[in-house]
């Protein structure tokens, strides 16, 4: 299944069915009166997140919904059907956006939770309604609403614990590969990934979830390489685990390269947790490990931990230390979350 994380819907919802003028006629029944039902409201347009899908795919080959209208109202005081709803089902992570791509309508992040895009269309009033002292016999009745359309987009961010950031071959992949069974495209190019990826990862009887986000380079957030548009991925994460390749020449420069497109990007994401590993130690000497840990060290202003991928090399020290931050971060949530005790003397 081809990934995709943003689509254009439009979508309308059901115009309200209109009320029927409509009078009595029956055999030796002398005063009749009017008996003119209402017409049945329109369907809505509902987006709603379910399990099982993580792409939206299927936006790719449907991009317009509309619900159906309701019916007009009969004689006998017969009200009009309803329209039927019609039903978007999008993944876990989804935003709704305004058509301006910017203003959020909705953020879908637990299964089974439900907004209401465009809403239908009342039904109509038959002349039933209108019959009083002064008019016995009214021929008035008012039509349905119209339905309301709009055009939306959704976009999807991933929902997971950790997200990998890092230039292109910084090993991300291969360490996804090595922790969790995500079995993610690994070579010696640049930019092998082209899609983010998920793996669940487990590290002392516990396990969490760890997104694989394409390469970053610099000018990325200008839109050079395959950009920053899917940065949003790991915008959801607790922690990011920031991975340097330790065979590169500059690994300073290639720290600050990542560093400066999270803050051109935006938002939160330059100032969530961060885990910083020197990579690919294997494939370099022990004296200048040090020495690039150190350096980096100096650059980061934090601690800096050494690891091998391909090896494994410092592998479960990197998933203790994510797991640490993801502990700590739900830890912070529920703080928030919980109200605090009413006051006692």
């Amino acid at each position: 299944m081809k990934f995709l994380d943003l689509a254009k819907v439009y979508v309308r919802s059901g115009s309200g069915g209109g009320g029927a003028v409509s009078f009595r006629r029956e055999k030796y029944i002398e005063y009749g009166g009017p008996n003119g039902g209402d017409g049945g409201d329109g369907g809505n347009v509902i987006v709603e997140t379910v399990e099982g899908l993580n792409t939206l795919i299927d936006f790719r080959y449907q991009q317009h919904f509309f619900a159906k209208s309701g019916q007009p109202g009969m004689g006998q005081q017969r009200t009009g059907k309803n329209g039927d709803d019609i039903l978007l089902r999008v993944p876990v992570g989804t935003e709704v956006l305004d058509e301006d791509e910017e203003t959020v309508l909705a953020d879908m992040t637990e299964v089974g939770q439900k907004f209401v895009l465009a809403q239908g269309g009342n039904g109509g009033w038959g002349n039933l309604h209108f019959k009083s002292s002064t008019n016995q016999a009214p021929r008035r009745a008012n039509p349905g609403q119209p339905g309301v359309e709009r055009t939306i987009w959704l976009r999807l961010k991933l929902i997971a614990d950790a997200g990998l950031l890092g230039l292109p071959n910084a090993g991300k992949s291969t360490f996804l590969a090595a922790t969790s069974n995500a079995r993610p495209k690994i070579a010696d190019y640049p930019f092998t990934t082209m899609h983010p990826n998920l793996g669940v990862v487990g590290v002392d009887n516990v396990e969490f979830v760890v997104a694989d986000i394409p390469g970053l380079i610099e000018g990325a957030s200008e839109g050079k390489g395959i950009g920053d548009r899917f940065l949003g991925h790991v915008e959801r994460c607790a922690v990011l685990l920031h991975l340097i390749d330790g065979t590169s020449d500059d690994v300073a420069a290639d720290y600050k390269t990542i560093i400066t497109e999270l803050e051109n990007y935006g938002g939160e994401l330059a100032f969530k947790p961060r885990v910083t590993v020197l990579n690919k130690v294997d494939a370099i000497e022990a004296k200048d490990v040090k020495k690039k840990v150190k350096v980096l060290e100096k650059a980061s202003g934090g601690a800096v931990m050494p690891m091998s991928g391909v090896a494994r090399d410092g592998v479960q020290n990197v998933l203790r230390a994510l797991r640490a931050e993801i502990d700590d971060n739900r830890l912070r949530e529920k703080r928030l979350t919980e109200e605090p005790e009413a006051w006692r003397p």
